[in-house]
């Protein structure tokens, strides 16, 4: 059994908690956390188990790496904090943890990271002998293994697309939602997603990668970005009011550019509410959210995945298939050789031992 940490327990943590949990070959061997409040409550109650792990929470990081052991999920939030996410992977890699992890973008395709994120990582890696994989769902699955996947079975691609669909109302993170994305806030609000070059920044890897396995060159990579206001204003179920007025919708591309044409494309439309921008993409079955890939060529290819968890919650859906992926991954990387990986490195693998398990 490998033993395993999870570092963090919100919106992604306690869905480690549960992967962890679920995985045949994986032991939970402690959890870390911030909140002063957690500290010594069991991990099954953090995690929304029906059950006691035994496993205590604790906020001894010294401690906890000091037992040596063989995989951390990072679940704890890069957005907001990238500096202390990275000083904690580091840190965890040099213990000779391999580390899976949806925070840090820049590193989800690490041959293009900037130094100022590699050589850190690069570091511990040669200090240490950890690994760090860093993916996620979009970025993350939704732009590298899925479309590229479907790619496979066309005839002739002439154009890529993947899109994510979402009522961010569904996502619990006020500070993303607000500051981060800008929903809610004036329209002469300048949000720091949508920032000239930051979109680049955050899928322009997916797009890299995507350009990689496809065996294109790429020219260039453009942005566009288009916002609308709320009519009126809205009262949502998780995040509250949102002023009539305010920023209630985004719409922005990534666009790899082969030969002067748009052909690797990663697309957002996100709301904070169903009656803004109507006219802008939706999700086929009309529901919270969905992510989908369409190829444009010979045939043409639409494929849309909705993952629901934690009561129908598509954003819990969402953030569930990131941590089955990375999770899914800790056995292969303990076997593979120190350093660091990217989508393509590592296998989507089925789900052994899984069908039918049951956690107690």
């Amino acid at each position: 059994m490998i033993s395993t940490v999870v570092w963090g327990t919100g919106n992604v943590g306690r869905l480690a908690i549960r992967a962890v949990e679920a995985h045949p070959a994986l032991k939970l061997a402690a959890v870390i956390v911030h909140n002063p409040e957690k500290v010594g409550r069991d991990a099954g109650e953090l995690g929304e188990l029906d059950y006691e792990t035994g496993v205590a929470a604790t906020d001894d990081i010294e401690a906890v790496l000091a037992a040596r052991p063989q995989a951390v999920v990072y679940a704890a939030s890069g957005d907001i904090r990238p500096d202390d996410a990275l000083a904690d992977i580091t840190r965890a890699i040099r213990s000779g943890a391999v580390v899976v992890s949806p925070a840090l973008y820049p590193l989800y395709d690490y041959r293009s990271a900037p130094p100022e994120f590699l050589d850190p990582v690069t570091a511990a890696v040669a200090e240490g002998g950890g690994s760090l994989f860093a993916s996620g769902v979009d970025p993350g699955w939704g732009n590298d293994v899925l479309p590229l996947l479907v790619s496979g079975l066309g005839t002739r691609i002439d154009v890529i697309r993947c899109q994510e669909i979402f009522d961010y109302s569904t996502y619990d993170q006020p500070d993303s939602v607000r500051y981060l994305i800008g929903m809610g806030q004036p329209m002469d609000y300048e949000p720091m997603m949508l920032m000239p070059s930051i979109p680049t920044m955050v899928w322009g890897g997916q797009i890299r990668m995507m350009a990689r396995a496809l065996g294109v060159e790429l020219d260039d990579m453009r942005e566009t970005v288009e916002r609308r206001a709320l009519d009126t204003t809205v009262t949502t179920r998780t995040m509250g009011e949102f002023a009539g007025g305010t920023q209630g919708a985004i719409r922005f591309e990534v666009q790899g550019i082969v030969e002067g044409e748009p052909r690797i494309v990663i697309e957002h439309v996100t709301r904070i509410h169903a009656s803004c921008a109507p006219d802008w993409p939706t999700p086929p079955d009309g529901g919270d959210g969905a992510h989908r890939v369409i190829i444009e060529g010979r045939p043409h290819i639409e494929v849309t995945i909705e993952a629901t968890d934690e009561g129908e919650n598509r954003s819990a859906g969402g953030n569930a298939t990131a941590v089955g992926r990375l999770v899914g991954a800790i056995d292969w990387l303990v076997e593979a050789e120190p350093g660091l990986y990217d989508a393509l490195d590592v296998p989507l693998r089925p789900a052994v031992g899984k069908l039918g398990r049951k956690l107690s």
